[in-house]
């Protein structure tokens, strides 16, 4: 009798998902029952607190799934080889638009001459996060592991910072290719960060496939979207039973080869 209750209220909640007034959805596994969440990882002060929902999934939950702890300190500038100067890297259009950018973010084109593409291509972005007015310690990640922290919750990374920063290391010309999409769509991301604090501060989207600008080419997009996206949907189905709040970056909730889609194929 028990196991056919449970059998009633899995497939209840699977014809009747619950919404939320933020990027998230229900997921149950089996015997394990996922919160995801599409998390933003720069926020501004008015995401802040964590909506009282996600607080109480968060005080239930086993444990928190990052992609990564960042309040570990872990940073992806720690260290860094020389390369070529980028007038022997970029095209004279690129060039003169990298440097551009880099007045518009008050980043110094000479001190980020000789970096790998990868790491200006971030440094770039998250300048350009903080001239929006969004804080690292504004974002979801941050707020869901200090809370979890203070409430002495289990932490499970996806990846880890290490994980990330080979992942980027990889990349072919060391990230040529997303210094030069961040170049080609830098008004488009920008747009795309507003849209997805909307997310947060506003209401999240309908659809599982909005229309969405795209800022990375395929082969990009490949391997910095859809495969992690396998790898985690590995993740997440070898996991024990229990509840979990899984917090990951809000665009892999959304488009083609999703998580939750994964998820569902099983």
């Amino acid at each position: 009798m028990g196991k056919l209750l449970q059998k009633a209220v899995a497939l209840w909640r699977k014809l009747s998902p619950i919404s939320y007034a933020y990027p998230a959805q229900d997921m149950a596994l089996g015997a394990r029952h996922l919160h995801l969440v599409g998390s933003i990882h720069m926020g501004t002060q008015t995401m802040m607190p964590l909506p009282a929902a996600l607080q109480k999934k968060l005080a239930r939950a086993d444990a928190l799934i990052v992609e990564a702890d960042i309040t570990s300190g872990a940073s992806p500038f720690s260290a860094s080889e020389i390369c070529p100067p980028l007038a022997e890297r970029l095209s004279e259009r690129e060039l003169e638009e990298l440097q551009r950018v880099c007045r518009e973010v008050a980043i110094d084109a000479e001190v980020i001459d000789r970096l790998p593409a990868w790491q200006i291509a971030l440094m770039l972005q998250a300048q350009q996060a903080q001239r929006l007015g969004l804080r690292t310690d504004y974002g979801i990640d941050f707020q869901l592991l200090s809370a979890a922290k203070a409430q002495g919750k289990k932490i499970i990374e996806l990846e880890g910072p290490q994980a990330q920063l080979d992942l980027l290391k990889a990349l072919p010309d060391n990230g040529l290719s997303l210094l030069q999409d961040t170049l080609q769509h830098w008004h488009t991301n920008a747009r795309l960060l507003q849209t997805m604090i909307g997310w947060w501060l506003e209401t999240p989207p309908a659809d599982s496939r909005p229309a969405l600008p795209g800022t990375f080419n395929s082969a990009l997009n490949e391997v910095l979207m859809l495969q992690r996206n396998q790898r985690w949907r590995q993740d997440l189905t070898a996991l024990p039973p229990g509840e979990y709040v899984v917090a990951v970056g809000a665009l892999h909730l959304y488009g083609e080869g999703n998580l939750p889609d994964l998820l569902k194929k099983g």
